[in-house]
């Protein structure tokens, strides 16, 4: 509004000089041309003051420009009575700076919360140039973690500790990554930290942003309760092949001392040899067993390729069908999209794919109308997603949180290594399994692909 006023003056004092300069005109027609004497002084004062109101208006103007330059915003321009035509100005100038003023405490409010959370929070965070490799923001808890109260480049990480420095950089965006990182102490311990980083742009800049979040207690606490679950299980198996096997041995052992005192005769020596390979035949399970808990470490490579989802399906059918052709167990396949695809290692998958399929049949042998269903389709996280559904007996949820664990199984014959082994083979594919189950309803895996 104040300056619509300027500007209204201003067009008056051009339209009152046009209206002088076109007088003389009318005048000299009129034959008036005594009236001249008068029009020049006029003329004159209203060219001076239209200089004048320029010249203060240039002079508030770059007052303003300069209070903006250097970001004074709690600079006033005085609305005591001075010349109309400045008052107005001087007033859009006050209202300019106090809006400016609000939203320069308003960003800084913003900024001293981020702030303050960002030194509250136990994660370590950076951000630097991606060009020049200039820190432009660096936490109190990467501070502490670096011992470093500044760090002006990231490459000076270089110097410091050359494998975290690598890590930072090779760190693709939205791939949170596992790193061991030696904090620079005395002890020089190492530590587990999830690196995480995000890449965004501002005014033709870009930048990236690395989160340090320490896991090391969590995975260890993780890991510890891991290996408890599989020692209890391991001990469980030994425990059950040792026993009956110490047993029988001091039972033979006992057979033998009396055959020597009395002679042998052929039923002893056929319960001597019924005994040895009944010690043979558990000794060899026991290997077995040694022997496959090995097997889970050997898969570590992989030999992708992009696999139609509909024809995996459709060889898994040929494969199983005369199978549950015999147990009358129907089979269906789903597929919302025939031309889905995923990348992974045709042969892992398949084993996965038929172990489950096993244990499926497995699960409804028992129900009167068995049926098992695979489906595929893409979620709306953009990840491939593979189903393996059953109508069978179900699992508890305490069976639902063992099932993973190697060697453990609800079967009287299970061996309890498929399941993991499905599940080491999904997670080298970088994906997940999950499984839902509810007793008396069924059972569905779920293989999450990205």
């Amino acid at each position: 509004m104040s300056f619509k006023n300027f500007e209204a003056k201003l067009l008056l004092r051009v339209f009152l000089l046009l209206l002088t300069l076109s007088t003389p005109s009318i005048v000299i027609v009129k034959g008036w041309s005594e009236l001249l004497v008068f029009l020049v002084p006029l003329l004159l004062y209203q060219v001076y003051e239209l200089y004048h109101f320029l010249k203060k208006a240039q002079e508030e103007l770059n007052l303003f420009i300069e209070a903006i330059h250097y970001r004074d915003f709690n600079r006033y321009f005085s609305e005591k009575p001075t010349s109309p035509q400045l008052l107005h100005l001087r007033k859009g100038f006050n209202q300019i700076n106090t809006t400016f003023k609000t939203i320069n405490q308003e960003k800084e409010t913003q900024h001293q919360h981020l702030q303050r959370i960002l030194e509250l929070v136990d994660t370590g965070i950076m951000s630097y140039d991606l060009d020049s490799g200039e820190v432009v923001l660096m936490n109190e808890s990467l501070k502490k973690l670096l011992q470093m109260p500044f760090l002006k480049s990231v490459h000076a990480l270089e110097r410091r500790d050359p494998s975290m420095y690598a890590e930072v950089q090779s760190l693709p965006p939205g791939h949170p990554k596992i790193a061991l990182i030696q904090t620079p102490s005395l002890e020089r311990s190492t530590y587990k930290f999830m690196l995480s980083a995000t890449v965004f742009q501002n005014e033709g800049r870009r930048y990236k942003l690395v989160a340090f979040q320490n896991v090391n207690d969590a995975l260890e606490e993780t890991e510890s309760a891991a290996w408890q679950k599989l020692l209890n299980v391991m001990t469980h198996e030994i425990m059950n092949s040792i026993a009956p096997i110490s047993s029988l041995a001091d039972t033979l052992k006992d057979r033998l001392q009396i055959t020597v005192s009395n002679g042998v005769s052929a039923t002893d020596l056929e319960d001597l040899e019924e005994g040895i390979s009944t010690i043979k035949y558990r000794s060899q399970g026991l290997l077995k067993f040694a022997q496959t808990y090995r097997n889970l470490s050997k898969i570590t490579h992989l030999n992708k390729e992009r696999l139609l989802i509909q024809d995996i399906f459709q060889n898994l059918r040929r494969l199983m069908l005369p199978s549950l052709a015999q147990k009358n167990i129907q089979l269906n396949l789903l597929l919302q999209d025939e031309n889905l695809t995923l990348e992974a290692d045709p042969n892992l998958l398949d084993q996965v794919l038929i172990n489950l399929l096993v244990n499926a049949v497995d699960a409804v042998k028992e129900q009167p109308a068995p049926e098992i269903t695979l489906s595929a389709y893409a979620s709306s996280e953009g990840k491939v997603v593979l189903k393996i559904s059953d109508n069978g007996s179900g699992m508890s949820k305490q069976v639902q949180e063992k099932i993973f664990i190697p060697f453990f199984s609800s079967k009287k014959n299970g061996s309890g290594i498929g399941l993991s082994l499905c599940k080491q083979i999904i997670m080298l594919h970088k994906g997940t399994i999950q499984v839902q189950s509810e007793e008396g309803k069924g059972t569905s895996f779920f293989l999450f692909f990205k």
